[in-house]
């Protein structure tokens, strides 16, 4: 049986026709072609000389352009997009998914939730959140083992990956630097990944050093990056007091500098938060997205068409 040619390969390497992107955005095949011939949407051709595109650049220009007839669910699969747009909704999809263990859904879901508008944020604190409490409780009353749980996590991980291929298109001059990641002995990777992905929708350069990061890496990055904000994501500490110690200063030091520090995460309990300095304590990325925005603003992407208010020179007289 022919698979679609949406489906032609999965993944960040997945390609569509000129058809399918045309129904897609809502403008002609031979728009979309002349696309292809500005250098606008790069392609392949087919042995028989047809043009194929690669689904991530689709995604970028449309995410750059103004569109008001599009529907990228016509680049997605049906099952995929039954309740995109709805988090209650979405995080039961995505939990009915993993108990079945269909890790190509689960991918599908969510990339398929961001394809349509779905905030990173969103996706973290209202489906991923709910997704992951789930399967950790079936993990802890035995109604799933660890070779499960590790599985799920790693397809919502994949589908970030993929999200994340998406926005390093977003490439705008001048954006500003933040550096983050988990304390030593914390090798979960996911938060961090999630407030990375968080950061660059909201247009930063953010540069994600991932689980496990010494405190000597974050003040080495204060010196060369630069950064105008840091993030900390705390899921697990073995050492609470250490971690103060380690820390503390160097946060005092950041703000010294003028650089915003935001730490969360589940491994921060309210006796250890109060004896912890920061500029801002996250219980979720939604707070994340809010200051980012609040510290700098994303340029607007210039609307396709005549700008509103202005005649034409043909109007003017000119």
């Amino acid at each position: 049986m022919n698979r679609p040619e949406s489906e032609d390969v999965q993944g960040a390497d997945r390609f569509v026709s000129t058809a399918h992107v045309a129904k897609a955005l809502g403008v002609s095949v031979t728009t979309v072609k002349r696309w292809v011939d500005d250098g606008v949407l790069p392609a392949a051709r087919t042995p028989g000389g047809h043009r194929k595109l690669r689904l991530n650049d689709v995604l970028r220009v449309t995410r750059e352009g103004n569109f008001p007839l599009a529907d990228l669910t016509a680049l997605v699969p049906p099952a995929e997009v039954a309740t995109v747009d709805d988090p209650k909704e979405l995080a039961k999809d995505v939990i009915k998914a993993a108990d079945s263990g269909d890790t190509e859904l689960i991918r599908g879901l969510l990339i398929s939730a961001y394809r349509n508008g779905m905030p990173i944020e969103t996706l973290a604190d209202r489906v991923l959140c709910q997704v992951m409490r789930h399967i950790g409780h079936a993990w802890e009353t035995d109604r799933a083992d660890v070779m499960h749980e590790h599985r799920i996590t790693q397809a919502c991980v994949s589908a970030l990956y993929e999200i994340r291929s998406i926005l390093r298109a977003d490439l705008n001059q001048g954006r500003p630097v933040a550096v983050g990641g988990a304390p030593e002995h914390d090798h979960y990777a996911m938060a961090s990944l999630l407030a990375k992905l968080t950061l660059l929708d909201n247009g930063w350069d953010a540069i994600n050093l991932g689980p496990h990061t010494p405190v000597s890496a974050l003040w080495r990055a204060l010196d060369e990056l630069r950064p105008r904000l840091i993030w900390l994501s705390v899921t697990h500490l073995v050492d609470p007091e250490k971690f103060l110690a380690d820390y503390n200063p160097f946060c005092q030091e950041a703000m010294k500098r003028g650089v915003a520090v935001v730490v969360g995460g589940q491994g921060l309990r309210e006796e250890l938060r109060t004896r912890l300095v920061y500029t801002a304590f996250g219980d979720g990325l939604t707070q994340l997205a809010s200051l980012a925005r609040t510290l700098y603003r994303k340029p607007l992407v210039p609307k396709r068409g005549r700008p509103p208010g202005r005649a034409s020179d043909a109007e003017s007289g000119k």
